[in-house]
């Protein structure tokens, strides 16, 4: 069997710049920017609108492609933590969270998940709202076309995958090596979870941490990190694909103007 030797800690910590660099800490970076930017504008937070899925290019096909290519190499970082802690014995993906056993007792948690979150996160959305500390969200901007539902589902992929991969599998074990405790790594990894959710205003960050605290506490006690991915996956794609319904329906919830 062959062993890999843990990397000296400042190697670690080099790494882990690089991998939230290329990724999730870049967009915490722009979102913390954003927010500071929305926040001192003479419009009003609460009216201010932002969108998750907006049009890349005004003709379809081009529209297509370039959302295909930033799913892709959105993904550049997941790969990379694959990589970092892939091991020669199996599993190989074992420090990540994921040893390919027990896929459907897992996705059923996932989606026990999505059903515990669901409501609570749409609450804080709300509330967020009405208070004034959020932005209207619009989930999708894409004009409909054959492809639009199928690139929504696969947005919601790559963001159950690049998040969760990150900031559990991947940061749970590096910050391990570093000798972290457990609730130090929940928090870290909660407050960057948050934190490049804050272009969606202050709410934003609050359900996000929070909801990185469960998911951390939840992580810890189980080292399976599939749950979650399907858990994260699902949501979005309920949100991304069912938004449009919603917003025509109660379009002064959701910041929609007739």
């Amino acid at each position: 069997m062959t062993t890999i030797a843990t990397p000296s800690r400042a190697r670690i910590w080099w790494e882990i710049g690089i991998v939230l660099a290329l990724g999730l800490g870049r967009l915490a970076i722009y979102a913390i920017v954003d927010i500071v930017d929305r926040a001192t504008r003479q419009t009003a937070l609460g009216d201010q609108t932002t969108t998750l899925n907006p049009p890349l290019d005004d003709r379809a096909v081009f529209d297509l492609i370039y959302q295909l290519l930033a799913i892709v190499f959105a993904l550049g970082p997941v790969v990379l933590a694959c990589f970092l802690l892939w091991s020669d014995s199996r599993p190989h993906l074992g420090r990540l969270g994921f040893d390919g056993k027990n896929l459907g007792r897992d996705s059923l948690w996932g989606v026990l998940l999505v059903a515990v979150i669901g409501i609570p996160g749409l609450a804080i959305y709300l509330g967020g709202r009405a208070l004034g500390l959020g932005v209207a969200v619009e989930a999708s901007a894409l004009d409909p076309s054959w492809w639009t539902i199928p690139v929504l589902a696969l947005s919601a992929v790559r963001a159950g995958l690049q998040e969760e991969v990150i900031l559990l599998g991947y940061l749970f074990a590096r910050l391990g090596d570093l000798r972290w405790n457990k609730w130090a790594i929940i928090l870290g990894s909660a407050v960057l979870r948050g934190s490049y959710h804050l272009y969606q205003g202050y709410a934003a960050f609050v359900g996000n941490f929070l909801l990185g605290l469960l998911f951390g506490w939840l992580f810890a006690r189980t080292r399976r990190i599939w749950p979650f991915i399907v858990a994260h996956a699902l949501l979005d794609a309920i949100i991304f694909i069912g938004y449009p319904w919603a917003a025509a329906t109660w379009p002064q919830l959701f910041g929609v103007a007739h």
